[in-house]
């Protein structure tokens, strides 16, 4: 290989960067000047529940699509293979079970913060316990987000770290902070267009200068870096088509089920329709991301084979690889390593700019509105903005300590993923389980919470002390398949199995969200049978999916009804855009009310109903449920 020389930006990358910053600032100042001016919180928070399919499928397969991911996938194929496309498998289930679960009961519950939901199903207490949680995982998450592709960029490129952090930051919180959640949406289209623009250049420059894509392929051949189907149901092994194909479902609920960001996006779409189809038009473009990434990885192994810049030591880390095969790509092209930056800070951008917003509204929604619930409109929306301002500035202070924790930094990743799982489990556990209660809810997730920093510190500690082995090449030369099971067999027998604690703390990373789901499904019924179970006529309607009841449809119904078993969701709202938001309530003694069904106290108020209608619509409260007349072996609750 050539001898290594000083790689910098040229002015045209550098306007090429501005033009990203101003662009992205543009887009807030328009929508913070149009339309309604965001002076709402249904506006600045929800959209006004406005946003078609296309732009809110492009916002959510943006959201996820960080600058780590840009960075990290090539790296991965370079370094291991392509089994690492087979995480698309996971993208089926990973996408059809949000779309057909929890968006209806999401989107029929009108919602503005997925942990509304937990009061609704459990308590007020759960509902706090959930926002804390999403909180702590997502302030820990933003900064180090924006910091480590601005740490690699100035490592390679001798780019202005600081200044690069303090640009984006700003940038991302004026126009979250003016601009509300329509602004968000729309620039994460924005990027995302510049995303796919620079990973295609990357592609296409680096495939033309090894040869064009024939020959990329054939040297990957050579190389083993294309791999085949491997079959081992071991779930210590790091990428197998289990742990990427069943594990990353698990992963994929987490994020695209009930994560608030992407939540937040379901609901901002005019009809559940319309949000339902979001889903489906995120499978494909998912599947291109994926790919991209993947040829990208295999365009850097077609121009460097086994001589590594890491090994050579012209890099340090695996993601500041891929930032110095892009400014040796394009050493001789001025204005493409800026398109590259640019494509890499907008998943910088999309990721931060929906961490604020989503903050915003689960502190807003879950934290103030319910102990001020006379706040007038104007002053929650100027606080709306307040905090997506504050969180900004937290991005900031956070992106300083990820400066300073060095080798901490990959944990603060990995608290992401460890979190996600419980959080997963907690809606499953009410969702598709009648008889879970409030004590249950609590302490599965304690546990769920408990198992997954216990699982992933202790694997990051091994790791650090040297105990665990280096992960292997993860291909397979394609076996025919009347051998398969000889290749998966034979790769059985010759690795060494871990026992006890060790086995646990090497278990492969995509079956985190799995087992830390399940842990706190687990706990959290065997806890409720212990305090005794709910009863089908102490729930929410609306608020469990009938899973149950389908699959048991067998049993006689005296015995699903002992099962809770028979309560069907609730059906949709016939014209949902000409009737007011309002949520359902529960009364002092825990009763679950729906919108026409009066409350014992509101009888008393009936005569004032009128006169503070119009107020309780200016603060935002959502459609309710229809009336909520259940089966016959339930109180059936009607308007009066």
């Amino acid at each position: 290989m050539e001898e290594i020389v000083q790689m910098h930006f040229t002015t045209v990358d550098y306007v090429i960067f501005v033009l990203l910053l101003v662009a992205s600032a543009g887009i807030g100042l328009f929508y913070a000047f149009s339309g309604g001016r965001q002076r709402t919180t249904q506006e600045f928070l929800m959209a006004d529940r406005s946003m078609s399919c296309l732009p809110v499928s492009l916002s959510l397969l943006a959201t996820f699509q960080s600058a780590v991911a840009i960075l990290g996938a090539p790296s991965e194929v370079y370094t291991f293979g392509t089994q690492y496309w087979f995480l698309g498998c996971s993208y089926f289930l990973g996408l059809l079970i949000p779309a057909h679960v929890f968006i209806p009961v999401f989107y029929r519950l009108r919602l503005s913060s997925a942990y509304e939901y937990l009061e609704l199903r459990f308590n007020k207490s759960v509902r706090i316990c959930g926002t804390a949680t999403f909180i702590f995982q997502m302030v820990i998450y933003m900064g180090v987000v924006l910091y480590a592709p601005a740490l690699a960029l100035n490592a390679v490129t001798g780019f202005d770290l600081w200044g690069a952090v303090l640009a984006m930051g700003l940038v991302c919180t004026l126009y979250t902070a003016l601009g509300g959640l329509k602004a968000v949406i729309w620039t994460d289209v924005f990027q995302t267009v510049v995303m796919f623009a620079g990973q295609l250049a990357v592609i296409v420059v680096g495939a033309s200068q090894a040869g064009g894509i024939g020959e990329v392929w054939r040297k990957a051949v050579n190389g083993s870096r294309i791999a085949g189907i491997d079959l081992n149901p071991d779930p210590l092994e790091r990428h197998t088509f289990w742990t990427l194909g069943v594990g990353g479902i698990f992963l994929m609920l987490a994020l695209y089920g009930v994560n608030q960001a992407q939540v937040q996006r379901y609901l901002s779409s005019r009809t559940e329709k319309e949000a339902v189809m979001s889903c489906y038009v995120v499978f494909p473009c998912q599947q291109i991301v994926l790919g991209l990434g993947c040829l990208m990885g295999l365009v850097m192994f077609a121009r460097y084979g086994e001589d590594s810049p890491l090994e050579k030591g012209y890099v340090k880390s695996n993601d500041q690889m891929v930032l110095y095969f892009v400014m040796d790509v394009f050493r001789d092209l001025p204005g493409l390593p800026g398109l590259f930056v640019a494509c890499l800070f907008s998943g910088a951008l999309s990721t931060i700019s929906s961490a604020f917003n989503s903050l915003a509204t689960v502190t807003m929604e879950d934290l103030i509105k319910p102990y001020f619930p006379n706040m007038n409109e104007a002053k929650a929306t100027l606080l709306s903005k307040g905090l997506a301002l504050a969180y900004g500035l937290v991005c900031l202070a956070m992106a300083y300590l990820a400066s300073i924790m060095g080798s901490v930094l990959q944990a603060a990743f990995s608290i992401f993923g460890m979190v996600g799982g419980p959080l997963l489990g907690l809606f499953c556990l009410g969702m598709f389980f009648p008889w879970a209660n409030p004590i249950g809810a609590v302490v599965g997730l304690g546990a769920g919470l408990a198992m997954a920093f216990w699982i992933g510190i202790g694997s990051f500690v091994m790791r650090i002390s040297g105990s665990s082995p280096v992960p292997t090449l993860n291909t397979t030369a394609l076996p025919l398949f009347d051998n398969m099971t000889t290749t998966v067999m034979t790769t059985l027998a010759t690795k060494p199995r871990l026992t006890g604690v060790e086995a646990l703390y090497s278990l492969s990373y995509m079956w985190y969200s799995a087992h830390n789901s399940a842990t706190v499904v687990v706990v959290g019924l065997i806890v409720s049978f212990l305090t005794g179970p709910m009863k089908e006529k102490d729930l929410t309607p609306g608020t469990v999916f009938p899973v149950l009841g389908t699959l048991l449809f067998f049993l006689p119904e005296r015995y699903r009804e002992k099962l809770c078993c028979i309560t069907p969701l609730v059906q949709k709202p016939k014209e949902l855009s000409t009737q007011t938001y309002q949520k359902a309530r529960k009364d002092k003694n825990g009763k679950a009310h729906c919108r026409d069904d009066p409350a014992p106290d509101d009888k008393e108020k009936k005569g004032d109903q009128a006169q503070t209608e119009d107020d309780e619509n200016d603060l935002g409260t959502r459609i309710a449920l229809p009336s909520c007349q259940l089966t016959a072996h339930t109180v059936v609750e009607t308007t009066l």
